[in-house]
């Protein structure tokens, strides 16, 4: 009887695809924690490899320190690397842990720890093992959250961070492929406690899943709400691109000026897209600067619009930014002043 597609073992031929994001790369990092997804990628990576004659591949393993056990599941990784013919190294997320937030903490520090250790490799790509579930999980979590259409979108195939390209492969392939694929081929892998403690948010949404899909709302249907809103916003990016083209009526390095009345005409949506991407700009590359919550750019395009409709004065500062409406019309763009830097705007 065959299995369902969702349920199949990966094949050569299907990674082929998969994988061809990286046939361009210098050098590969896989981020293998020992689960089944990231020992699948690291097993599938290393016959593609063979078959390929495509760049070097290095593992990385993140022991978080958090549990006695993962220590030795990392040596595991590195012992099914070398079986491999493939460079293994543990890095340790060392110091004092957060009693709150662990789960994002460990994000945090495991992405840190894996593009510091690419961009010493010269590594030009990471690769991680997310799955569809992972996805799913995603969006659900920023659901709950009040993320906007943009972050609905969730996580994307491929990413750039750090001069480093990520690549997640498997974002469009069931986790029970890639465990089906383990079985398939006698590779073994560890189940990581954490990920059913009901302590962790993502750990909850993961056991609601079978409730979810059983009314209908599955993982696939999830990535096919990604696949539309990221069609969205690649279409409402576009539209803010072209309505600050001509909104802006000055451009120097300490300042930017608007014709306001051409920011009021412009639909909502496109409005509090074009401020953020007009923060962007005059940022540039300030690696303190962080974009303000989508919550805080629609108050201030709210307010905006409110203010030029009114004919009424408007300042008031948003992600490092001092915005002035003046009588005339202009919107002018400056840098907060030293004292106000750091404070909510």
């Amino acid at each position: 009887m065959l299995k369902p597609e969702s349920e199949a073992p990966l094949g050569l031929a299907e990674c082929a695809d998969l994988f061809a994001p990286l046939v361009e790369a210098k050098k590969i990092v896989l981020a293998v924690s020992g689960g089944p997804d990231s020992i699948a990628l690291m097993h599938l990576a290393a016959l593609w490899q063979a078959q390929q004659a495509v760049p070097p591949l290095i593992v990385a393993t993140v022991d978080h320190a958090l549990r006695p056990e993962a220590r030795a599941e990392a040596e595991e990784v590195g012992h099914a690397a070398a079986q491999l013919g493939l460079p293994h190294t543990i890095l340790t997320w060392e110091g004092e842990k957060p009693t709150t937030g662990l789960q994002d903490a460990a994000r945090a520090a495991r992405y840190d720890l894996l593009d510091r250790f690419a961009l010493r490799q010269d590594a030009t790509h990471l690769v991680t093992a997310h799955t569809l579930d992972d996805q799913a999980e995603t969006i659900l979590m920023r659901m709950a959250r009040g993320s906007g259409p943009a972050g609905l979108i969730g996580m994307q195939a491929t990413t750039q961070r750090r001069s480093l390209t990520h690549v997640r492969p498997f974002l469009a392939i069931a986790k029970a492929r890639l465990v089906a694929t383990c079985a398939a081929s006698g590779w073994t892998y560890v189940q990581d406690p954490s990920n059913a403690d009901p302590r962790f948010a993502r750990s909850r949404w993961r056991t609601l899943m079978p409730q979810l899909a059983a009314e209908g709302l599955t993982a696939a249907r999830l990535a096919t709400l990604s696949q539309r809103l990221a069609r969205w916003d690649e279409t409402l990016a576009a539209l803010a691109r072209h309505a600050h083209a001509a909104a802006v009526i000055e451009v120097l390095t300490e300042r930017r000026v608007y014709d306001a009345a051409e920011l009021a005409r412009q639909p909502f949506e496109v409005l509090t897209r074009l401020v953020t991407f007009a923060l962007r700009e005059f940022f540039g590359d300030d690696p303190e600067w962080r974009a303000p919550r989508l919550e805080r750019i629609e108050d201030f395009a709210a307010q905006l619009s409110s203010a030029f409709d009114g004919q009424e004065p408007f300042r008031r500062t948003l992600g490092g930014a001092l915005f002035t409406l003046t009588q005339d019309g202009r919107l002018t763009m400056v840098r907060e002043g030293p004292r106000r830097r750091g404070m909510p705007g």
